[in-house]
């Protein structure tokens, strides 16, 4: 391994890093294709991958990365990025930053400024990225989809691949879930998995937690409770549907023989919910409370939200927008 290189860490989960090849070209100058990236090419041709042109992913020393000169947001939320740091401590950087090359040393941001700036609070010497070599951004967000559809990602890596997809690349969920033959509920459902508590991430990622598993802990709002039923979970061997009549009836405090009750929930409730996430193609949640209950329906936009309605009552269709 060339001398200037620093050693590649690996993570539980690179998220889109895992969709591209590793390094530059290797008729690009200062490219040195070592066996290492060889083998990770490999794999890529195994896994029947397409090629990205225009980009490669490196892990690439945070000290090398400049922010954007033209970046128009200049404040960043504490709480939220102290939640960030905490995260990229527990399980590391999911969704790796978008940067362009100034230098053979020298990186500038295109996407990801808070989780470069996480990424340096939190201690790490190096950031997973993609070097962007194109303007073309549609070409490579298409070249990504498609990769996407090919790969086998673990739950959260997928997650954190919708995310990015979503956030930095500009998708829709219509497109995303066109693209790679999922429904959008699959795809809200997946990216649900990011709400997680960063220590029930770090098993789902590591395999000894299923999808199914982590989004039923979904239900629970007390991250020790959560982190505690994981750690219950993969020590007894619960089944899903074991792990849902737990959560439905809040038995959740193993360290205690009382049932911690936050509020009432009907067996069939879970059900029904995902009945009409799938009917509406979108999240629903239903809350039932002492006296009465609650149903809430998430919507994208306008037209999503026009969409909803006329699925909800046919009869209320009209040419004009609501």
């Amino acid at each position: 391994m060339s001398a200037n290189r620093p050693p590649q860490r690996r993570g539980l989960g690179r998220g889109l890093g895992s969709l591209i090849p590793t390094g530059p070209p290797a008729d690009e100058p200062g490219a040195d294709a070592t066996s290492s990236e060889a083998e990770d090419r490999g794999q890529l041709d195994v896994a029947g991958l397409a090629p990205v042109a225009g980009a490669y992913f490196a892990e690439i020393p945070v000290g090398q990365i400049q922010p954007n000169r033209v970046q128009p947001r200049q404040v960043f939320d504490e709480e939220a990025m102290a939640e960030l740091v905490h995260s990229i401590k527990e399980i590391g950087v999911l969704q790796p930053v978008v940067v362009r090359r100034l230098a053979p040393e020298e990186y500038e941001l295109v996407m990801g400024e808070r989780r470069w700036r996480a990424s340096q609070e939190a201690g790490l010497e190096l950031v997973p990225a993609i070097v962007r070599e194109t303007d073309d951004v549609d070409m490579l967000r298409d070249a990504l989809l498609e990769n996407l559809h090919r790969s086998q990602l673990n739950p959260l890596e997928e997650a954190a691949a919708y995310a990015q997809m979503l956030d930095d690349f500009g998708c829709t969920h219509e497109e995303l879930a066109s693209r790679i033959g999922r429904s959008r509920p699959q795809i809200s459902n997946t990216l649900r998995l990011l709400k997680l508590t960063p220590a029930v991430q770090r098993r789902v990622a590591a395999g000894v937690l299923s999808a199914g598993h982590a989004r039923s802990l979904l239900a629970i709002e007390d991250p020790e409770v959560q982190d505690r039923l994981a750690a219950r979970v993969i020590a007894e061997g619960i089944s899903v549907r074991a792990l849902e009549e737990i959560v439905a009836m809040r038995d959740v405090d193993q360290a205690t023989p009382r049932v911690v009750r936050k509020k009432p929930v009907a067996p069939g409730l879970v059900d029904l919910a995902e009945r009409l996430s799938d009917r509406f193609e979108t999240r629903v949640k239903v809350d039932l409370g002492r006296s009465k209950g609650k149903i809430t329906v998430e919507f994208g936009s306008i037209d999503d939200l026009q969409r909803i309605v006329d699925i909800m009552d046919p009869r209320n269709r009209a040419d004009r927008p609501i």
